[in-house]
C-alpha cells in the first residue's frame, strides 16, 4: 500500500473532478452527501484563499479528502472530510483528522452528515466532543397546507435578480445576526448560489412593508440524485426582521414556498433547523414537519 497525503490550497480542474466523483460515490454509499453546500460551491468555484484541502492517495487513486475553512475567529476553523466507500476502514479517516487539527492548530469543529456511528467513533478518537446537532426535517407535500395568512400591509413579491442583492444580503445579517454561518454571508456568496442549476427568483419570496424588505423565505428543489431520492423541495432559507418578530410573517412566508414547491409537482420537501432552536422546531412541527436525519458537529479546542 502506497499511501501518501498531500495538503493544498486551491485544487486543480483534475484534483477536483476527482473529489467530486469521490463525493458522488459516497453520497450513493451512504445515503447522504458527505460535505455541505459551503464546501462544494468552494470546489467548484473557489472561495477563501485561505481554506486548505487535504487529499489521501493510494497509489494513484484518491480515497479521501478533507475541507479546512479557517475563517471565523470566534467559532473556529471548521472542517469536513470523506473516505471512499471502498477503502474504508483503513486509517484513512484518521489521517484526514490528524491533518486537520494540525492545520488548525489544534482547535476544530468538525461536521458529520447523517450522525453515524463511525463519525462519533472517529471524533472521540481524536478527543473531538459532540457539540452542536442540525436536524433535517421532511413533509409531505399531498397533505393539506394552511393558506398563508400575510401580516396587514405587507407586500409578498419574487426576488428580481441584479436588483435585490444588496438589500437581501442586508435583511439577511439582521435576520440571523447570531447565526455562526448564515448571518455573515456577503453578495459574492449570493451570487455563486445564483450561478446554480437550482436557482430559481420564481422560487424566492420576499416580503416588503413601505417598500423594505422585512421577510424571505429561499425554496431550493434539488434534482435526481443529489440526496440519493427522487427530486425534493427545500425551505432553503426563511428569514424575518426582528421588527416583525411575532407578526406570523415567518410562518406565512414558509406556507408561501411550500405552496410554490407543491405547485411544481414535488411530492416532499426538507429543511434544516438546529435541534436547539425550539422556537423554529416547534412552529416547522406544527406545519407537519416531522424529523428525518441528523447533522452533528463535534468540537475540540
Amino acid at each position: 500500500m502506497n499511501v501518501h497525503v498531500k495538503t493544498r490550497g486551491r485544487l486543480g480542474d483534475d484534483e477536483v473532478t476527482a473529489v467530486l466523483s469521490l463525493v458522488e460515490a459516497a453520497t450513493e454509499s451512504d445515503g447522504v452527501r458527505p460535505l455541505n453546500e459551503h464546501v462544494m460551491l468552494h470546489l467548484r468555484y473557489g472561495g477563501e484563499e485561505r481554506a486548505k484541502a487535504v487529499l489521501v492517495y493510494d497509489g494513484p487513486t484518491l480515497v479521501g479528502f478533507a475541507h479546512l475553512d479557517p475563517t471565523d475567529p470566534v467559532e473556529g476553523p471548521s472542517g469536513e472530510l470523506v473516505i471512499a466507500p471502498a477503502h474504508r476502514r483503513r486509517g484513512h479517516g484518521h489521517r484526514l483528522l490528524s491533518s486537520l487539527l494540525d492545520l488548525a492548530g489544534g482547535r476544530l469543529r468538525l461536521w458529520a452528515h447523517g450522525d453515524h456511528p463511525g463519525a462519533a467513533r472517529l471524533a472521540a478518537a481524536h478527543g473531538l466532543t459532540r457539540a452542536r446537532s442540525l436536524w433535517q426535517m421532511r413533509r409531505s407535500l399531498f397533505a393539506p397546507l394552511d393558506t398563508p395568512a400575510i401580516p396587514p400591509g405587507v407586500r409578498v413579491r419574487t426576488f428580481v435578480p441584479g436588483q435585490d442583492e444588496d438589500e437581501w444580503i442586508a435583511l439577511n445579517a439582521r435576520a440571523f445576526a447570531s447565526h455562526p454561518e448564515q448571518g455573515a454571508w456577503l453578495r459574492p456568496d449570493l451570487e455563486r448560489r445564483e450561478q446554480e442549476s437550482w436557482f430559481d427568483p420564481a422560487g424566492f419570496f420576499l416580503a416588503e412593508r413601505e417598500g423594505k424588505l422585512v421577510g424571505f423565505h429561499w425554496t431550493k428543489t434539488h434534482g435526481d440524485g443529489e440526496h440519493a431520492h427522487d427530486p425534493i423541495g427545500e425551505v432553503y432559507v426563511v428569514g424575518v426582521d426582528p421588527a416583525e418578530q411575532g407578526t406570523g410573517l415567518g410562518r406565512a412566508l414558509t406556507l408561501a414556498g411550500l405552496a410554490h414547491l407543491r405547485s411544481r409537482g414535488l411530492g416532499n420537501v426538507l429543511l434544516y433547523v438546529d435541534e436547539e432552536n425550539a422556537a423554529a422546531v416547534r412552529l416547522y412541527e406544527s406545519l407537519g414537519f416531522a424529523r428525518w436525519d441528523t447533522d452533528v458537529m463535534y468540537t475540540r479546542g
